[in-house]
């Protein structure tokens, strides 16, 4: 009978470290950024890609880095930090 017990427990922890990510709304992952000192629109994550939680800043503090690595963790996603973004300036062409 211990052994059964075991063996179950055993199957239900590893299945739940295979937990397959979701996707989260944006007012949760808004929620998550505003949480992490972050604004909305910071944090993302891509249909295509659902196991990537993207943090689109310009320079994150470590302290944000850490806090969103955590969101990420707990719910089973991959951070991907963009924080070399150069934006072109608007109306060096003529154009906007």
């Amino acid at each position: 009978m211990r052994v059964r017990a075991i063996v179950i427990c055993a199957g239900t922890v590893a299945l739940s470290a295979c937990a397959t990510p979701r996707m989260h709304t944006v007012a949760e992952l808004n929620s998550a950024g505003l949480a992490c000192g972050l604004t909305y629109g910071e944090l993302i994550q891509d249909q295509e890609a659902k196991k990537l939680l993207i943090l689109f800043r310009q320079g994150p503090s470590p302290a944000q880095r850490h806090c969103v690595y955590q969101f990420a963790r707990r719910n089973h996603l991959k951070l991907v930090v963009i924080d070399g973004i150069e934006f072109p300036e608007e109306g060096t062409d003529g154009r906007q």
